[in-house]
């Protein structure tokens, strides 16, 4: 026991004079002194390490002055850095010439944002993607439990896990093209049903059961104008192809288990005259997801299937119920993870680009399916906090609209260098 104790006020001493040359030149070489109290026999390695990692957390923290309100408990300041490469190349069947490939590198996300904490329950959270020069969320919170929370503001709805899971931990780079698909704007083929709007949020979780619920604007931005388009200037101006609002739900179970977890839920949307070739025109999108998500130790397993009924969504003539899976399992191997995922789109005759699915590749053209390959690792150099993916993409489209023979295919590389604070 005596030999414990001394051993125990060595370390602490050792602790406390690193400490203090910490505190008074952090700059000096502080692991040369650690280094030679190693060599003496004074510390073990495992001892060391553990004063090396409680001197970082002692050096971290940063002073930020605020504006002192009475009711301001804490104030969070966060932020993302992702800057990506892309290289693909899109070959189409029968084609005379095949479009420019990418070859390019560009910022992702360059998030900065701050949550204001106040008494009894309120917040303020703000997220700014500079890199897109749009908003991330912006919303007043209040949360009475965990059973029950309230957003008011702009954020995610509660539609589709892959767009819910957290752009810092998208273990393919991207989300799957089925995901792309389904909630990004519109373009007469994409269907533009989820993402960011602005609305009332209620969720929460109680005994291993979770729900959200959510009224928002139809439109995606942040903004709306009488022209039904984006414009800072005039806001709160509805058209008849805005002017109803959209509901949205998503209720799951999770639970644990022994060296692991699941999570299973399903969601849906109605988005009324969202529907159709022409929005406003008194077709009604309905959306629906089932998912589910499973980790046990290393190994982890994401899966999602999505329908929607569009009604007229092809033709004046013809509704169009598109639907779409991605499965992705992965593997992790201390700071190593493998990653493979399969997607799968079918759009039931409304049509599909290769660019509609896969970020950043060339065009190939309006065809009726789609489906990609994703093979690639992520390297956690300091956890999620600096991390570095790379994948290859395969990539096709094929079959007209109307059931001809077409085909074609992206090929390439993409890369991701991420930081979060």
């Amino acid at each position: 026991m005596f030999c414990m104790a001394k051993r125990s006020s060595l370390w602490l001493a050792c602790l406390g004079a690193v400490a203090f040359c910490a505190g008074s030149a952090f700059a000096q070489d502080n692991k040369a002194l650690i280094d030679a109290l190693i060599k003496k026999g004074i510390l073990t390695t495992d001892e060391a390490t553990q004063i090396e990692k409680d001197l970082a957390k002692n050096n971290a923290a940063i002073d930020v002055s605020t504006s002192k309100g009475k009711y301001l408990d804490k104030l969070t300041i966060s932020g993302r850095f992702q800057v990506q490469y892309a290289g693909l190349g899109t070959g189409i069947d029968g084609a005379a010439a095949n479009p420019p490939s990418t070859e390019h590198f560009f910022l992702r996300r360059m998030y900065l944002g701050a949550k204001a904490e106040l008494s009894q329950g309120f917040s303020g959270t703000f997220n700014y993607d500079f890199a897109n020069a749009s908003l991330d969320a912006a919303m007043i919170s209040w949360k009475q439990s965990d059973a029950l929370a309230i957003d008011v503001g702009f954020r995610k709805v509660p539609f589709v896990y892959d767009e819910f899971t957290s752009s810092s931990d998208i273990r393919a780079i991207e989300r799957s093209p089925v995901t792309r698909y389904f909630v990004e704007s519109n373009n007469g083929r994409r269907l533009g049903a989820g993402s960011y709007r602005t609305g009332v949020y209620l969720g929460g979780t109680q005994s291993g059961v979770f729900y959200n619920v959510a009224v928002t604007d139809p439109e995606r931005d942040e903004f709306s104008s009488l022209t039904g388009n984006s414009d800072p200037g005039v806001q709160g101006a509805g058209t008849k192809a805005n002017n109803n609002l959209s509901y949205w739900g998503n209720l799951g179970y999770g639970d644990k288990f022994e060296g692991g977890n699941y999570k299973i839920g399903v969601s849906a949307g109605l988005l009324p005259d969202q529907g159709g070739k022409t929005l406003g025109a008194g077709d009604n999108l309905t959306v629906y997801g089932v998912y589910a998500d499973v980790q046990a130790g290393g190994f982890n397993f994401r899966g999602e299937y999505l329908w929607a009924d569009n009604p007229h969504g092809v033709s004046a003539t013809l509704d169009a119920k598109p639907t779409g899976y991605y499965l992705q399992p992965t593997y992790r191997v201390g700071d190593f993870e493998g990653v493979v995922r399969y997607s799968s789109l079918d759009s039931n005759g409304r049509g599909v680009d290769l660019s509609d699915g896969v970020r950043s590749a060339p065009s190939s053209g309006t065809m009726n399916k789609l489906n990609e390959w994703f093979i690639g690792g992520n390297w956690y150099i300091r956890g999620n906090d600096v991390k570095w993916q790379l994948g290859y993409i395969h990539a096709e489209t094929k079959d007209t609209i109307t059931g001809g023979t077409a085909q074609a295919k992206t090929d390439g590389v993409r890369s991701q260098m991420q930081l979060n604070f």
